[in-house]
């Protein structure tokens, strides 16, 4: 096992490592001079290396691809931190406010149950940010490499125990956050950190040490029979197995992942594996046990291959098993039995398992705006300032769910999406309904090809198409993305387009719904 001390020493030491270890050994804090800068009016835009810290504080720095020609325009991309993808109607107002006052007047639900606020000016980044702390959420650690997001089942309607599983996601996400005192003090005090005292100096995060992880690291809860989440694209994934609305435990999942680079082909999508079944109290020391795994054997010296799919791929499940169960202190039992019947989120109204309703609302690839016929966003802020006691749930699926609505309160949010143009039946074809793309350009800088512009259109074509065939009505899960990054789980779709070049796509084709023993993802053609 490789010591946090040595993990340190190595990335200030090495030559070998990548840039971004270097960095981070130097400023194990992540304050780079963010606050400096974001306090100087004369700067549009951040230094390459304070790019990077930005990152783990949920911050891309990109630029306007569209207006290239004319020279660098240079906004942010801002990805909420929100467990499980809950938020309370405050929060989903502070977050519509936010977008209008600082952003571009959209709210982009992210395929990590996020929202992500796009087209941030730099003078425009300090409000938004303390108005997130505001409302009690946060954005640290929504990037950078560290652990991400940590998804949860949204969908209240087939067992009692989602409530537990949302609870336990909450718990792994608060022992997986990075503890820097950076992000308070850059974004809530205004102040930058003094990086020469030896505080900061010398500081060294609890868990991850002072380089952190070797990339990023992506955690997800499921509970069969729906896999709405695709849990085994992930790090870490955990199968709850409920029995009679009792959660009994998790089987546990690692090694997933689906970045890969083009004409690399050392990097490619892996599913994880399934591993063993351990009960609820040993949660949190397995999530710390697979995470510092990554910490202490991911590859340094090149961020392509720095993934812990690739440990697990290399040294096998039997070695990540056993390294496991030391670092745990227990012993898995062998994997319980589930199955998978669907990936989909239930869209229109439905019946909770507690009594009360909720809506599933189609959000075109999650992208909630106002238009001249569906004013989604005018819509959801009335709903979250008249309907108090309800929740709002975002979807790995990029869809919204309006949850815990009670049955006197029907009427009156179906009558009011109405008048704002918005359906709480047929909102979706079946094949629009199932897509999803990534945001790519204008604003993503690793975008190679459109992606969310241009698949509504191409989803139009292809229903034509299968009208022609007689296959009008079937469900064909199709996804695009604008690189080979994979931010929309497009090697787990029957239909894949992975962006290679302005106007040019690989095809790949055929991945079934993750199951045990079935390989899962698609193959390019």
């Amino acid at each position: 096992m490789i010591a946090t001390e040595s993990v340190s020493a190595s990335a200030s030491a090495s030559a070998t490592v990548t840039h971004n270890e270097v960095i981070k050994a130097a400023v194990p804090t992540l304050a780079g001079q963010i606050a400096a800068t974001l306090a100087d009016p004369t700067a549009d835009r951040f230094s390459d290396d304070d790019a990077q810290f930005l990152k783990f504080h949920g911050i891309y720095q990109q630029d306007d691809r569209d207006l290239r020609k004319t020279g660098k325009r240079y906004i942010m991309m801002i990805r909420g931190r929100i467990p499980g993808g809950v938020m309370t109607p405050a929060q989903w107002i502070a977050f519509d406010d936010l977008a209008t006052r600082h952003g571009n007047n959209t709210l982009r639900i992210t395929t990590r149950q996020s929202i992500q606020f796009h087209g941030v000016v730099k003078s425009h980044l300090g409000p938004l940010m303390r108005g997130i702390h505001d409302c009690l959420l946060s954005t640290l650690a929504a990037c950078g490499d560290v652990n991400r997001n940590v998804l949860a089942p949204p969908t209240p309607a087939y067992t009692r125990a989602r409530d537990q599983v949302h609870a336990d996601c909450v718990r792994v996400a608060d022992a997986l956050k990075p503890r820097t005192r950076a992000y308070h003090a850059i974004w809530v005090d205004g102040v930058q950190l003094d990086l020469e005292d030896p505080a900061n100096k010398h500081f060294v995060d609890p868990l991850y040490g002072a380089t952190y992880l070797p990339r990023k690291f992506k955690v997800a809860f499921v509970i069969p029979p729906v896999n709405d989440l695709d849990v085994l694209a992930n790090d870490l994934g955990f199968i709850a197995i409920v029995e009679r609305d009792q959660l009994l435990g998790y089987n546990l999942c690692v090694g997933g992942g689906l970045g890969r680079s083009h004409g690399n082909d050392a990097t490619y999508p892996r599913l994880a594996d399934v591993l063993g079944f351990f009960t609820p109290e040993h949660l949190v020391p397995i999530a710390r046990a697979v995470l510092t795994i990554h910490r202490d054997f991911g590859d340094r010296t090149d961020r392509k291959h720095a993934r812990l799919k690739y440990v697990v791929q290399e040294r096998g499940p039997d070695w990540i098993r056993a390294e496991i169960e030391q670092r745990a202190g227990l012993e898995l039992e062998p994997p319980r039995s589930y199955a998978f019947t669907t990936t989909q989120d239930l869209l229109g109204w439905h019946a909770a398992v507690d009594g009360t309703w909720f809506l599933g609302l189609f959000v075109e690839n999650g992208r909630v705006k106002d238009d001249a016929e569906r004013r989604l966003k005018s819509a959801l802020r009335q709903v979250a300032g008249r309907f108090s006691a309800i929740e709002f749930r975002l979807t790995a699926n990029q869809n919204v769910l309006l949850a815990r609505v009670p049955v006197g309160e029907r009427d009156a949010i179906t009558a009011l999406l109405a008048e704002h143009g918005v359906r709480t039946t047929q909102q979706a074809s079946v094949l629009h309904a199932a897509a999803m793309a990534c945001v790519a350009l204008p604003t993503c800088g690793l975008a190679l090809a459109e992606s969310e512009r241009c698949l509504p259109g191409i989803l139009d074509r292809i229903e034509r198409l299968m009208a022609d065939t007689g296959l009008a009505g079937e469900e064909i899960i199709i996804r695009m993305t604008g690189c080979p990054n994979g931010c929309a789980r497009p090697y787990l779709a029957e239909i894949a387009f992975v962006g290679k070049a302005p106007g040019r796509y690989q095809l790949w084709l055929g991945a079934t719904p993750p199951a045990p023993g079935s390989t899962g993802c698609g193959r390019r053609w």
